[in-house]
């Protein structure tokens, strides 16, 4: 039996399982999302369907997908899913819950639909656009077309998006949208006004609409902080569907900790009402909006991601498969801890007293060993250059002006990251890695580069000096060059013995 609206009622469990109920499914579109993606649902999704359950937010999410036509998958669900929130407490007690989510109404694709999706801009309940399109998805196209059935990317849909309401609503002060990006990048909302404002003006949009998207309009810096690894493999897969006694193709996985982090003033909050439904600002849960979310950005993009981009390639090239794999090898979990504790939070770029960050980061340590939640680490290294400029770079600049010497860990995994992306092939223009006789596919931009750069064997200075990976010239920091170029040749002799040289 497949998870569905017509099914829910035929649900035989062997877990608790809290259903939808019923009244939801009328209730209105308040909300565009663009991504459809595990994050999204297991964190954004999953406060707004429990305000739903709570009636103090009482909306529902159209959701967009942006590349490829099928939504099949959704539909076939009525735009249901199951997530199963799975940790541990703080007494080492299994913690299970499972919650059918219906906050979605409709899944539309970018692609073939687009008039459906621009249609939502007259519908005046819907007040809200989140998003996630990775890392790289705000960024300028410099030649979007904001004419095109869809626009290209992410902020060229937003801007054509925004032009229909403005033009519905014929300019309404009071029509204007709360935009909240959950982009892992610093200041997403102002940089992704910055994009939609530029594009206005080289389309050559009214002045009367530019002034609108600035003035009506709040764009919101958020923070998303929880573990949703990607879909469960086979056997976790039929198992969760044997406990729930029907099939799941949406199934997600989350650990119990959760943060969304919007930084907004009070108006962004009355509209933003699913808060009331989870949160708790002492200890940073739920969804919490103040006017400054810096603190909770810098502690979870440099030690929590940060991490993940340091070690995901170390480990992976060490014959792990899963965040917890690592965890339960002492040696690298000793790494991971050294390296949070030791390098990265000293020199965390934002006024946050050492304390605070080393207490952050023993409760990631626990968060990375939940023995429920398979983070796959080759899922993590997805981007992986444009993680670690914006992720781990500015760590580097920072620990090079406090101390002046090369972080070993660092240099240990930053040269695991230079490794990972040595393609031995290249077919229809994806390249691949070889590990123990096994290829794997690096997804991240400049595989072709790096594809190049290792047949010919490059100089390592050639790869620290690329402004375009980096924003800045590596070989200007003493010793980096070399300690990454010494690690880069004992991880091939041996990962096991580059790990205990760099933890000595």
């Amino acid at each position: 039996m497949l998870l569905s609206r017509e099914n829910l009622s035929q649900i035989s469990a062997s877990v608790p399982v809290q259903l939808p109920d019923p009244s939801v499914f009328e209730l209105p579109e308040r909300i565009l999302q663009f991504g459809t993606g595990v994050l999204l649902r297991g964190l954004c999704d999953y406060f707004v369907d429990k305000a739903n359950r709570q009636g103090v937010f009482n909306g529902r999410i159209v959701v967009v997908k942006s590349t490829g036509t099928d939504t099949s998958e959704f539909d076939q669900q009525d735009q249901l899913f199951t997530q199963a929130i799975r940790g541990l407490d703080e007494n080492g007690q299994p913690i299970e819950e499972y919650i059918v989510n219906a906050s979605i109404s409709r899944t539309l694709a970018a692609p073939s639909q687009w008039d459906a999706i621009i249609a939502c801009a007259s519908n005046s309940d819907m007040q809200i656009v989140i998003s996630n399109t990775t890392e790289i998805g705000i960024q300028l196209d410099e030649n979007e077309n904001l004419q095109a059935s869809p626009p290209q990317s992410f902020p060229g849909k937003l801007t054509a998006f925004l032009y229909a309401r403005w033009k519905a609503f014929e300019g309404a002060a009071d029509k204007g949208m709360v935009i909240v990006p959950t982009e892992l990048v610093p200041d997403n909302g102002t940089n992704l006004r910055k994009i939609v404002l530029e594009l206005a003006k080289r389309g050559q949009l009214e002045a009367e609409f530019i002034q609108w998207l600035g003035t009506a309009n709040s764009f919101c810096n958020s923070l998303v902080d929880r573990i949703v690894p990607g879909k469960p493999n086979a056997t976790d897969q039929a198992d969760y569907e044997q406990k729930l006694g029907y099939q799941d193709h949406l199934l997600c996985v989350s650990e119990v900790y959760r943060l969304w982090a919007i930084e907004g003033d009070e108006k962004v909050k009355s509209v933003l009402s699913f808060d009331e439904a989870d949160c708790d600002e002492t200890n940073a849960l739920g969804v919490i909006i103040k006017p400054d979310i810096d603190r909770y950005r810098e502690l979870k993009l440099r030690l929590l991601n940060g991490s993940h981009s340091l070690t995901c390639g170390l480990n992976f090239l060490a014959g792990k498969n899963a965040v917890r794999e690592s965890m339960a090898d002492p040696v690298s979990a000793r790494y991971v801890k050294e390296l949070m504790f030791e390098e990265l939070a000293p020199a965390i770029p934002y006024d946050i007293d050492l304390e605070t960050a080393r207490t952050y980061g023993a409760s990631l340590l626990n968060r990375f060993a939940n023995p429920f939640l398979e983070h796959k680490l080759l899922s993590i290294t997805l981007y992986y250059t444009s993680k670690m400029k914006t992720r781990n770079v500015p760590l580097l600049l920072k620990h090079y002006q406090q101390v002046g010497t090369a972080p070993e860990r660092f240099a240990l995994g930053f040269a695991a990251y230079v490794l990972f992306m040595k393609a031995l092939k290249e077919e229809n223009g994806k390249y691949f890695g070889e590990r123990n006789g096994d290829s794997y596919l690096i997804q991240d931009e400049p595989a072709g580069w790096y594809f190049e750069w290792w047949n010919r064997k490059g100089d390592l200075s050639e790869v620290l000096s690329n402004q375009d990976f980096w924003g800045t010239d590596l070989n200007a920091l003493p010793g980096f060059n070399e300690r990454v170029s010494y690690y880069i040749g004992k991880l091939q002799e041996s990962p096991k013995a580059a790990f205990e040289e760099a933890l000595a």
